[in-house]
């Protein structure tokens, strides 16, 4: 029986890494499961407009516009994976491979425009995913525009249709639209819209004004294909869109568990408790990260021990997830430091949210002083201006300005960054916090 217990625990082990190795692949790596939620039309047009370059050769140049979080990544990359899977694809890469260039459906240079910062340094990068740097050696180029057009002719095999589509995918494209001239935009549209090299070109960006940005040589060569996400599903999709994150896949090795996981999860998105978790999350934001993000933190509660989720696994990580790291700082402070952001807090009341300096600050934690000077230690004025410094150090407090060498520490403006309801909520929670500094914070003016 004893062998018995240990095989079964070695199972249910089993189980449980690879129930933990499944969520970690789908909340880090953003591998959604099955299928996307809320673009099927948006998914339709970009892979039917991939299709038409790697199929028929046609260029194609098309944005991709939507807020951060809004899956504009997630809907390349389903996009791309489903496109390498499809038959007439792989019938037309049967071609491409006659012409030996086997490994590859498609060149996909990946460019950001958080690490290529020039036109420069993009057209390395370009050369170097393209595997080109052979071919290029010590040439030199006329223009940026010769260098483009010589490495796009390397690729070239034959007519249009049977040279190797290349595809240009531009993450964060409105930093290249601040770009000296726009040249890497303006070559890369040019060339979609000519017939040499199939080529599509497809930007990936948050701003909704991003054609003003673009130049008038350079809009005139963009196709003004526009696929925009808004994250526009409902509640009780975004319910469905919780079980499908959390359940397990029907190949799951252990089908008796998996059957168990899901029914559980099925059970959890029924519970009141685990709804109004997630209403809370959907009501701040329908950024399907923040609830990868919330799910990860609940699904490391699951051990051998453990091994199903419960309800107050997801209140432990809404509780996690939305702890406000300001408030965390404010629980490390002195009761000097906590003086002065409630002095701060009072000027700001007072004056309605106008900028301050130390001397106002100081003066201000002085009243205070002069009326409970029985409970509460006056200190000099230069260790309370080294606490105000801590503080500007912890960026619980910003100059508005750059401080000049001739100008006084003590009449430097400020702002404080933290709101009232963040500073009244950390002291509620800090350690033996005097009772004289709690009134103090709440009562409604300095002078009370």
């Amino acid at each position: 029986s004893k062998r018995k217990l240990k095989e079964s625990s070695a199972e249910s082990a089993e189980c449980i890494s690879q129930v933990q190795k499944i969520l970690r692949e789908r909340f880090c790596h953003h591998c959604a499961a099955g299928k996307l939620f809320g673009m099927e039309q948006q998914y339709r047009h970009l892979l039917e407009l991939l299709k038409r370059t790697t199929v028929h050769g046609e260029s194609n140049s098309a944005l991709i516009i939507g807020p951060r979080g809004s899956g504009k990544t997630a809907l390349l990359s389903h996009v791309l994976k489903d496109l390498r899977e499809t038959e007439q694809v792989r019938e037309n890469l049967l071609e491409v491979h006659l012409n030996g260039n086997c490994q590859f459906l498609m060149k996909n240079p990946f460019l950001s425009g958080l690490l290529q910062t020039n036109d420069k340094v993009a057209l390395k990068e370009i050369t170097r995913q393209l595997q080109l740097e052979n071919v290029v050696g010590d040439k030199v180029f006329g223009s940026f525009a010769e260098n483009l057009a010589f490495l796009l002719e390397a690729l070239r095999k034959g007519d249009r249709s049977s040279s190797c589509p290349v595809l240009f995918v531009l993450d964060e494209f409105d930093l290249f639209v601040h770009h000296k001239n726009q040249t890497l935009l303006y070559n890369l549209f040019d060339i979609s819209q000519s017939a040499q090299t199939p080529v599509t070109v497809i930007g990936l960006t948050c701003r909704q004004d991003i054609l003003e940005l673009l130049e008038k040589r350079v809009k005139s060569r963009f196709s003004h294909r526009q696929i925009y996400l808004m994250n526009s599903f409902d509640f009780k999709q975004y319910i469905k869109i919780f079980k499908k994150q959390l359940s397990l896949p029907a190949e799951f090795p252990d089908e008796s568990f998996a059957q168990k996981w899901n029914n559980n999860v099925q059970h959890l998105s029924e519970d009141k408790t685990v709804q109004d978790v997630l209403q809370k999350l959907f009501h701040h934001t329908k950024d399907l990260r923040s609830l990868h993000l919330l799910l990860m933190l609940a699904g490391s509660a699951v051990t051998v021990h453990h091994p199903l989720l419960t309800a107050a696994d997801l209140q432990e990580a809404s509780r996690q997830h939305s702890t406000d790291s300001k408030a965390n700082i404010v629980h490390g402070l002195s009761v000097l430091e906590i003086c002065l952001i409630i002095a701060m807090k009072h000027l700001n009341e007072v004056y309605d949210g106008e900028p301050f300096n130390f001397q106002m600050v100081y003066n201000e934690f002085q009243k205070f002083i002069q009326r409970k000077a029985h409970s509460m230690y006056n200190f000099e004025k230069p260790v309370v201006m080294k606490a105000f410094e801590h503080l500007l150090q912890l960026e619980l407090v910003k100059p508005l300005e750059r401080p000049s060498a001739r100008a006084q520490r003590e009449y430097l403006l400020m702002k404080l960054l933290l709101d009232s309801s963040q500073i009244m909520d950390a002291l509620q929670v800090y350690p033996n916090c005097p009772t004289d500094v709690k009134q103090w914070a709440a009562s409604s003016l300095s002078w009370l």
